[in-house]
């Protein structure tokens, strides 16, 4: 039987994307390094990423999240080498995308 990977497109939840089986490249390893920056800033250009990543973030450091951590950390690299913020602050995400003009 051949395996079939599912690339996602204009997905930028990180709870669907583990959810749905999506194709992901784990870039968690970058979270213990962020967390030694004051202010860090993310400028990519359009669909690089941004969007997933502060989803992934949010997930990651969102306390009543705790219950999911393995579930949705297990398979990457901060979920065997978690550091000590994961699941330690409430979060609020604001969505600007919805907004029209």
């Amino acid at each position: 039987m051949k395996a079939t990977i599912t690339i996602p497109y204009a997905v930028a939840d990180f709870a669907e994307m583990h959810e749905r089986g999506f194709y992901y490249v784990d870039k968690t390893k970058y979270i213990s390094r962020l967390e030694s920056y004051k202010a860090p800033v993310f400028l990519r250009p359009r669909r690089f990423g941004k969007s997933l990543w502060v989803s992934t973030l949010a997930h990651y450091y969102d306390r009543t999240l705790t219950h999911r951590f393995e579930e949705l950390f297990g398979g990457t690299y901060i979920g065997s080498q978690p550091t000590p913020e994961h699941n330690q602050y409430m979060v609020i995400r604001y969505d600007f995308s919805k907004m029209v003009s």
